[in-house]
């Protein structure tokens, strides 16, 4: 089967999809316009360009091109599950939590996968090597934002409760515990949503991108599957960790709640 390809205007009359919806917010007075728009023309430009590298990055298999390709991804995502936070740490440290826990679950699940699963030789290759570090790490900075988000929110939100538990004795994980808990759910849920009704209520990306550029269906369901498995397994381990981390550093080492570490993010 042939591939249909798409033309300048093809996409053209999909963004008026787009600049239906920023006028829909506009008129229901949501205050998404402009973010629609931008997030839009980010799509467009950052894709193209995207493209582009990879072109050239398909063309060798040096590893040095694949690690700083690698490294910039793990900056941005870093940086975007920072900014998705409506309280955070102040200072670098919000960032610096959320880059390592990308690292430490995304690298670590990918570079597994592909030297131990797909069994790529070399391993680094670009082909497998980045689009699976970039469903990874969408995917884990998802898990990981709205883990962090709803662990400061609640916090900050239930302090008193957690200054009471510490008076009465409560150790400082033990008057956060419950907190904790349901942030890492609150991460976990939506990955979790998504691999419960692949292929029932929804073809995954991955997959359907591979249907329509006209791969065998069972191929492309076998990669998905990996994929699911990958991704789940990365956030689980991400907002696991993050979350982790970011509780403890709520406390001083006088076991004190100190929520003045915490800053409101400027919409």
């Amino acid at each position: 089967m042939e591939l249909i390809t798409l033309s300048p205007w093809d996409l053209s009359l999909a963004a008026l999809l787009i600049m239906a919806l920023a006028l829909l917010s506009f008129q229901m007075q949501l205050g998404l316009s402009r973010s629609i728009i931008i997030a839009a023309l980010r799509t467009v430009i950052q894709l193209m360009m995207i493209g582009l590298v990879l072109k050239l990055l398909f063309a060798t298999t040096h590893p040095g091109w694949i690690i700083f390709i690698a490294i910039i991804m793990l900056l941005a995502a870093g940086r975007e599950v920072m900014v998705r936070q409506q309280r955070r740490f102040a200072g670098i440290q919000s960032f610096a939590l959320g880059t390592l826990s990308l690292f430490i679950s995304t690298v670590v699940v990918t570079v597994l996968v592909l030297t131990v699963v797909i069994s790529a030789d070399p391993w680094y290759t670009p082909q497998y090597a980045i689009p699976l570090l970039g469903m990874m790490f969408g995917n884990t900075m998802n898990g990981i934002a709205l883990g962090l988000d709803r662990l400061t929110q609640t916090a900050w939100q239930q302090r008193d409760v957690i200054e009471a538990r510490l008076i009465l004795g409560q150790a400082p994980q033990q008057a956060i515990g419950d907190i904790r808990r349901e942030s890492i759910r609150s991460g976990m849920i939506p990955i979790i949503n998504a691999m419960a009704v692949a292929g029932i209520v929804s073809l995954p990306g991955m997959m359907t991108g591979q249907i329509l550029a006209g791969a065998n269906p069972m191929d492309a369901v076998s990669y998905q599957i990996l994929i699911m498995f990958m991704v789940t397994t990365g956030t689980g381990v991400g907002t696991i960790f993050a979350v982790a981390m970011a509780s403890r550093h709520l406390f001083d080492k006088r076991e004190r709640l100190r929520l003045d570490r915490l800053q409101k993010a400027i919409v």
